[in-house]
């Protein structure tokens, strides 16, 4: 993230980038970051969440270990929360704008053809509806709640979510290109 930073400042000299560390299935954590951010830098315009942590596949639901569960559900449900819940009342309400953007995913909607998915995919459609949701209660400001739903991408993580089985992975890949 670091040198994500720099290359960005690099680049775009009136900028202002930090990073801020935290563990985002700690409200406290997320607080305090959030608070440091807004002192260093002040008002925040856009948050973008992409929490998306998947653990455990390519075990089916009855299979996982009930702390990749709990840690999946921190990560991308409650820490996604809780960022937007800080972000809200610390920068965004008190003015009445901004933007967030909720990096979901189109399996949000319509879930993969194997197994392993059942935690993740909850997790993203659920993101679906707080952004809906949210979106709603917010009409009435000049808070923007968007969802942006990447679609499917062949990286690593998507071998790893088919315990790196080439001839599930290449089935699943069909019909994307």
């Amino acid at each position: 993230m670091s040198a994500l930073a720099k290359t960005l400042t690099d680049k775009y000299n009136s900028i202002k980038v930090i990073v801020k560390a935290a563990d985002i299935a700690d409200y406290n954590a997320v607080d305090k970051a959030v608070d440091s951010a807004i002192a260093e830098l002040g008002q925040i315009d856009i948050l973008i969440n992409n929490a998306g942590l998947a653990l455990g596949a390519p075990a089916a639901f009855q299979d996982l270990k009930i702390n990749d569960i709990v840690t999946m559900n921190n990560t991308n449900i409650n820490g996604l929360m809780w960022v937007t819940h800080v972000v809200l009342n610390r920068s965004f309400m008190p003015r009445k704008a901004g933007t967030i953007l909720n990096i979901t995913s189109i399996t949000g909607l319509e879930v993969p053809p194997f197994p392993g998915e059942s935690v993740y995919h909850a997790n993203k459609a659920c993101q679906e509806g707080f952004t809906n949701a949210l979106r709603n209660e917010l009409s009435q400001t000049n808070i923007k709640v968007l969802a942006l739903r990447p679609g499917c991408v062949a990286t690593n993580f998507h071998s790893l979510r088919v315990g790196h089985d080439k001839e599930m992975y290449d089935s699943f890949f069909e019909g994307f290109e």
